[in-house]
């Protein structure tokens, strides 16, 4: 571990124990400045002059203070945060802290109600110095993803969906979305995936694929039903006419993949589908 030159809000922070008081131990960067960690997270193995890491933010006075637990997210990260309290200025999150984070109502885009799971993003609140959520956090994010490469495969975080698919952060710095065709899978809010890139926009926004792009459907899919079948004794209770949806949820692909695929294995003789379901041969 190496001792931070200076105190760092709102991040993970090395620092020398200094000294121990009644009410905690003061904490000290490299050019001497030094933050108070409270006595509730005090150990018998924090000696003086020894490294500890630790994460910086503020107390209800304002004052910088030192802890050891590590917050849901830091300054900069996104992550889901639950409504815990609400008042007509804003609203305070479950930050994993003894603190809890606050997303004043500028920062809202509709009203929060305790109990509600918000993506959020952590920030500094230049107008009052503190840390604060944010959901308006599209200025944050690259608008010239020229670093990303069609068809290149990348980390996406879901945060929202809509009628036309899932949005996600990208490389945690760009946006995208994943149109509801493109998803063959079960997927929720807060899932981490890798995802390849599909189309960058001209506004920056990225067109994304659960799916390698070039892979081959209908002989993956074809693969993967006949998988299923040998694992279900060669009898499954699907067929044309099954939901879309169930199709979805079962053989993670189309509905349109599965038909194609079921005709597909038919030609060669692989399988036989009937009204009861689809049958393995031989």
């Amino acid at each position: 571990m190496q001792q931070n030159e200076h105190l760092e809000l709102g991040r993970i922070n090395c620092l020398r124990i200094d000294r121990h008081t009644p009410h905690g131990v003061f904490l000290e960067s490299l050019d001497e400045k030094d933050v108070l960690l409270p006595q509730a997270y005090v150990t018998d193995e924090m000696q003086d002059d020894t490294l500890l890491e630790v994460f910086l933010y503020t107390d209800s006075e304002d004052r910088l203070i030192a802890t050891t637990l590590t917050p849901h997210a830091k300054l900069d990260e996104f992550a889901f945060f639950t409504v815990v309290d609400t008042t007509k200025f804003g609203a305070f999150m479950d930050w994993g802290l003894m603190k809890d984070l606050f997303v004043p109502r500028v920062f809202q885009k509709e009203p929060f109600k305790v109990g509600d799971k918000r993506f959020l993003r952590v920030v500094y609140d230049e107008m009052t110095h503190r840390l604060a959520g944010t959901e308006k956090f599209s200025k944050y994010l690259d608008k010239d993803p020229k670093k990303l490469k069609m068809h290149q495969a990348v980390k996406i975080l879901l945060t929202s969906k809509t009628p036309l698919g899932y949005n996600c952060i990208v490389e945690d710095k760009y946006e995208g979305l994943i149109f509801h065709n493109e998803i063959f899978e079960n997927v929720e809010l807060g899932d981490i995936k890798t995802a390849f890139v599909k189309n960058i926009r001209k506004d920056g926004g990225i067109d994304l694929s659960l799916r390698k792009i070039g892979a081959k459907k209908s002989g993956t899919s074809s693969d993967v039903i006949l998988d299923l079948l040998q694992a279900n004794k060669g009898v499954m209770p699907y067929n044309y006419k099954s939901d879309a949806e169930l199709i979805k949820d079962i053989f993670k692909m189309s509905k349109k993949d599965f038909k194609r695929s079921l005709t597909t294995l038919q030609e060669e003789g692989k399988i036989e589908v009937k009204d009861t379901g689809i049958y393995i041969k031989g």
